[in-house]
């Protein structure tokens, strides 16, 4: 009696399985650029966002701008006020978002806060973003400082938390 087979052969499933691991092999570098490149542009996007709160804080508190990244964030329980300003979201204010580890230092910081300040603001800031794995997460890193221009270092490495916007460092276009 002749039996008549009608699944797959072990010889055509590894076929398959060979040829959807080659396709994947293909897909997952390009996949992973491509995921770098939106977290990079993520990371610029925030840059201007803390950049555009600090200048609203600067205006709206009469503090300089703001002691700490923080003090951009939301407050525990409404109003904000000088010390949480809600200009920023927590995520951001937290200093963790889309892969990248974000700083801000206020610059020549004032003496004494006005009344309802926690902490004196500065007359400057500088806030910088470096990925939280270079190569991983994204490839450059990016300052910004009052200024408002946004500068970045290829190698991903070069700012350092809590480090100055380097003049010498490459403006975005």
């Amino acid at each position: 009696m002749r039996r008549h087979s009608s699944g797959f052969s072990l010889i055509e499933l590894l076929l398959v399985v060979a040829i959807i691991l080659i396709i994947a092999a293909i897909a997952i570098p390009s996949f992973m650029r491509s995921r770098m490149a939106a977290n990079e542009s993520a990371a610029v996007s925030y840059l201007r966002a803390i950049n555009s709160a600090s200048v609203t804080y600067s205006t709206t508190y009469g503090n300089g701008f703001p002691p700490s990244l923080l003090a951009l964030g939301p407050p525990a329980a409404p109003p904000a006020t000088c010390d949480n300003s809600e200009l920023i979201d927590g995520v951001l204010a937290g200093g963790v978002k889309a892969g990248y580890n974000f700083g801000y230092n206020p610059l020549a910081p004032r003496a004494a806060a006005p009344v309802g300040c926690a902490a004196p603001g500065g007359d400057g800031f500088v806030s910088q973003t470096d990925p939280v794995s270079v190569g991983g997460t994204g490839q450059r890193s990016f300052c910004v400082d009052h200024s408002g221009i946004i500068r970045f270092d290829g190698t991903g490495a070069v700012f350092g938390l809590g480090a100055v916007c380097p003049a010498a460092a490459t403006p975005l276009q």
